[in-house]
């Protein structure tokens, strides 16, 4: 069986949010075009690295081609669309960007149940694997944006122990730095 790719090409929207409280989110990407919507989950650290590598990618661009210029679009603080039905678990994830089209594309590949065929990379041209695949083409102005929310999402969680950098709960933890007392 080959993989299920569901594309969206400039969707109307493609974000990212979560669900549940601090220290116990589920984070969500969302592509959604008109009523076709797709959620997929994923780790808070997929999505901080995405972001980052979203940066990075833009920043390349700016470096390649000096008449390149970011619009600057509206912030989108919506909640996340409802209902939010995973599509899948998103394992790897790959980007590349096509300069023919002018938009970077974003490829994220389910979960592989059998961790010892999971390859270290997505080939963006080879959909023989049996995972589905969610593949986003967007601008860059697109790309910035969702790599801020990204930021603003990922920072919402706990907050960090000023001695020893662990997350907080309401009901603080047991710090390693001060001998497993409570901070």
């Amino acid at each position: 069986m080959s993989a299920q790719v569901l594309l969206f090409e400039n969707p109307e929207r493609f974000t990212v949010g979560t669900v549940g409280q601090p220290g116990e989110r589920t984070f969500f990407i969302q592509a959604q075009n008109g009523a076709r919507l797709v959620s997929v989950s994923l780790e808070k650290t997929q999505v901080q690295v995405l972001s980052e590598r979203l940066l990075d990618t833009i920043r390349e661009i700016k470096q390649s081609d000096n008449t390149f210029t970011i619009a600057r679009l509206p912030r989108d603080d919506a909640a996340l669309a409802t209902p939010i039905e995973e599509e899948f678990r998103v394992g790897l994830i790959g980007l590349a960007f096509d300069a023919g089209k002018g938009l970077i594309q974003i490829d994220m590949q389910a979960v592989n149940e059998n961790r010892e065929a999971e390859p270290d990379f997505i080939d963006v041209d080879d959909l023989s694997s049996d995972q589905d695949i969610l593949r986003v083409l967007i601008t860059p102005s697109e790309a910035d944006r969702f790599a801020k929310r990204a930021a603003v999402v990922v920072g919402a969680g706990r907050q960090p122990c000023p001695f020893c950098g662990g997350p907080l709960d309401l009901k603080g933890h047991l710090c390693p730095r001060a001998n497993g007392y409570r901070r």
